[in-house]
């Protein structure tokens, strides 16, 4: 059996690898709010079940098994919170918390059945990837973060963190969500904040919200 704890761990080393590359101790620490040595603690214990190695000047690197139990519980906590949101009606600032519980306890087929009510759906509600079944994972190409963009370019929003519920909301309550586009109207110097024009309407966001939004441009002027 593999424990919750044992999830976390590869689901969170998973990521870390395909967003940064090299995993080290602290980041993964950092990731799960937890100590360094409580990390390598973990890290020699899940070397020894063989779900994943050390790579000299890369860090830790999951095994193929190690890969495969992360990308599982990943789908799971992505069905979960679509299903939890378009089924259930929960509000998508609050699906993150309640996927991160049930996806180590939900059955496949009972995950398999939300699936298919959902019409096997193959992004989220804040626009990850969903993996298939079979474990593979949709490549969504580069995206870039809004607080990066130039003034002037066009974007169309790809995906956002989904770790703050707060920010979630503040996103909500201007129409922020994936797939919607937007322009970069101005940028205030020093880290201050974005303006931005959706459609008609003209908004300002602060920059660490800005740094949770990830976009693909349409258009550059």
């Amino acid at each position: 059996m593999i424990s919750p704890t044992i999830e976390d761990y590869l689901k969170a080393i998973y990521k870390l690898e395909k967003h940064h590359g090299r995993v080290t101790t602290s980041a993964i620490a950092e990731k799960l709010a937890v100590s360094d040595p409580t990390v390598t603690s973990m890290i020699k214990k899940l070397a020894k079940e063989k779900l994943l190695k050390h790579v000299s000047y890369h860090g830790v690197v999951l095994t193929e098994k190690g890969e495969r139990i992360a990308i599982g519980v990943i789908r799971k906590h992505r069905v979960v919170e679509l299903f939890l949101k378009e089924i259930l009606g929960l509000d998508w600032d609050k699906v993150h918390v309640e996927a991160e519980k049930l996806e180590h306890v939900i059955s496949d087929e009972i995950l398999e059945r939300m699936d298919r009510v959902l019409g096997h759906p193959t992004i989220d509600p804040h626009g990850d990837p969903i993996p298939t079944g079979e474990g593979k994972v949709e490549n969504v190409g580069r995206n870039r973060c809004l607080a990066d963009m130039d003034v002037g370019d066009a974007v169309e929003i790809s995906r956002v963190s989904d770790d703050d519920p707060d920010k979630l909301r503040f996103m909500a309550g201007i129409g922020l969500y994936p797939r919607v586009k937007l322009r970069i109207t101005d940028k205030s110097p020093f880290e201050g904040d974005i303006s931005i024009k959706v459609g008609p309407l003209s908004h300002r966001l602060p920059r660490d919200v800005a740094k949770s939004i990830y976009v693909t441009q349409t258009e550059k002027t």
